[in-house]
């Protein structure tokens, strides 16, 4: 389905491992997208100015768009190696945005039919990540 790089649950593979110089560009792509996230997410709330998480929806909808864009490039076109496509998606699109994984991830199962698995991945990603978030608070608040 695809070679070196992201996998079909978004996870860097390869049978030789990763190289030390594959390691360092994507954590050097890594804080560039930790960055960006920052910078983008407060501009926008900051213009948005509601209580609504505008920032945090820019980056998410960006994100998604950006991976499709690279992975398009990549896989479709060839206009972008295997390397590099790993180092944007997983280096820096990991950092900006994690939510560009979980909606490619939900688009190749439903794009293999796979309506029950993306239903799932759907409702697991939201609901049990809200309540584990919840938890989280509930535990912080027990310490």
């Amino acid at each position: 389905m695809v070679e070196e790089g992201i996998g079909y649950v978004g996870h860097a593979s390869s049978k030789r491992g990763a190289s030390l110089e594959k390691l360092i560009w994507i954590g050097l792509a890594g804080v560039l997208g930790t960055y960006a996230r920052y910078g983008l997410s407060g501009i926008v709330q900051r213009t948005c100015g509601s209580a609504f998480p505008c920032g945090t929806l820019a980056v998410n909808v960006l994100g998604c768009f950006l991976f499709g864009l690279v992975w398009s490039l990549a896989e479709d076109r060839l206009l972008i190696s295997g390397e590099v496509r790993t180092v944007v998606l997983i280096g820096f699109m990991g950092a900006f945005t994690t939510f560009s994984s979980f909606a490619f991830e939900t688009a190749q199962l439903v794009r293999d039919a796979e309506w029950t698995l993306a239903l799932g991945n759907l409702l697991a990603q939201n609901v049990v990540g809200i309540a584990g978030l919840f938890l989280g608070f509930i535990a912080g608040r027990l310490l």
